[in-house]
């Protein structure tokens, strides 16, 4: 059994940490009918990364978008989509996750692309663990370069989507995850096999050395919280940042799979579709 684990955790670190797709790559969509109700929409698009992709939601070692908080139409997750797609039936089937595991910010502009051939009304966007998750702390994209890959994917929404409305939604804690995660063996046992190095290396260890890296790979995701929500308003009134919403959820061990102890499960990406949903700006509209 220890080493069936061995080898599956393994690849999923491969597989997670390694993997970089952009956005889909087919022709354009047919345009979507008229939102029948306060501009709710009738197609929409997710950005980002494993997480958004719901990855290792379905304890197997893959994506699993039915489990998005954002596009997902599973039975166990109440999604964006699912909140939006009662009050307007012409969403069904027409929401497109285009989240890949492993993305860093730069394949964002080619997701925005694929948020365009599908002429997506509601553009969901959660990007950046990857960027700070590298094998070590100066492999980690600058917060100038991150702020340039997200200037140009709000820029290609604003230009093909300039009706949709984005919603930006702010990285969540990983430096908490250490926080709570560090004294329990099975979960450094797990970590042990390369999850986010850059910050889950040596979890145990108390030298100064690992405590100004931890502080370092902290420090790194609040610039990047913090360029996500200036270039939202940089994008103007069509954009509404999540007010740091998904930043400041407190999670616990029971919200992240056992897998990696890394990845919201079902319960974690509840609680992001919880958090976010307000800053969409439908929950009024639902009702």
């Amino acid at each position: 059994m220890r080493r069936w684990t061995t080898a599956v955790l393994a690849f999923l670190t491969v597989f997670v940490l390694a993997c970089e797709e952009g956005g889909d790559s087919g022709g354009p969509a047919p345009d979507p009918p008229a939102s029948p109700k306060g501009g709710i929409p009738s197609s929409m698009a997710a950005l980002g990364d494993s997480i958004t992709a719901g990855f290792g939601s379905c304890l197997s070692l893959s994506t699993c978008t039915r489990n998005s908080w954002s596009t997902g139409d599973g039975l166990r997750i109440d999604s964006h989509y699912r909140r939006l797609v009662d009050a307007n039936p012409a969403l069904r089937r027409n929401a497109h996750n285009l989240a890949r595991a492993g993305a860093r910010a730069s394949a964002l502009p080619d997701q925005a692309a694929g948020a365009v051939r599908h002429k997506a009304q509601y553009v969901t966007v959660l990007i950046g663990a990857n960027d700070a998750c590298r094998n070590a702390i100066d492999e980690m994209t600058s917060p100038a370069d991150f702020r340039a890959d997200i200037d140009q994917a709000l820029a290609t929404l604003k230009k093909g989507l300039p009706k949709a409305r984005v919603l930006v939604v702010s990285i969540p804690d990983l430096y908490r995850l250490w926080e709570i995660g560090h004294r329990d063996e099975r979960v450094v046992e797990t970590w042990d096999f390369g999850i986010c190095p850059a910050l889950l290396a040596n979890p145990t260890s108390t030298t100064a050395a690992d405590a100004d890296r931890r502080a370092r790979f902290r420090d790194r995701i609040d610039a990047y919280n913090d360029h996500l929500a200036a270039a939202c308003r940089k994008y103007g009134s069509r954009c509404r940042h999540d007010g740091g919403a998904a930043h400041r959820v407190r999670f616990s061990l029971d919200m992240v799979t056992q897998l990696d102890h890394f990845h919201p499960n079902v319960s974690g990406l509840n609680k992001l579709a919880d958090v976010t949903w307000d800053a969409s700006g439908y929950a009024r509209a639902v009702g």
